[in-house]
């Protein structure tokens, strides 16, 4: 893990399009702001490992558990 130490407005710079700003330091907590392009998604790290958590169980369910829906009418 790299340990960088930064002031509010200063900035980390991630590849070529991730920057990483420090916008204000209250007390123990940091306000940061992210610029990434859209197609990266960015998530605080609770959410992340909600997310994952979910696509897990989704992914570990029977299919032949699931109630089977009938086919639509013919015209």
């Amino acid at each position: 893990m790299l340990i960088i130490t930064r002031r509010p407005g200063e900035r980390i710079v991630l590849g070529d399009d991730i920057v990483v700003t420090v916008m204000e330091i209250s007390g123990q907590t940091a306000r940061i702001g992210i610029a990434a392009p859209r197609e990266l998604p960015v998530y605080r790290e609770e959410i992340w490992e909600a997310v994952k958590a979910e696509n897990q169980a989704a992914a570990a369910v029977d299919p032949e558990s699931l109630p089977q829906v009938p086919p639509a009418p013919a015209d």
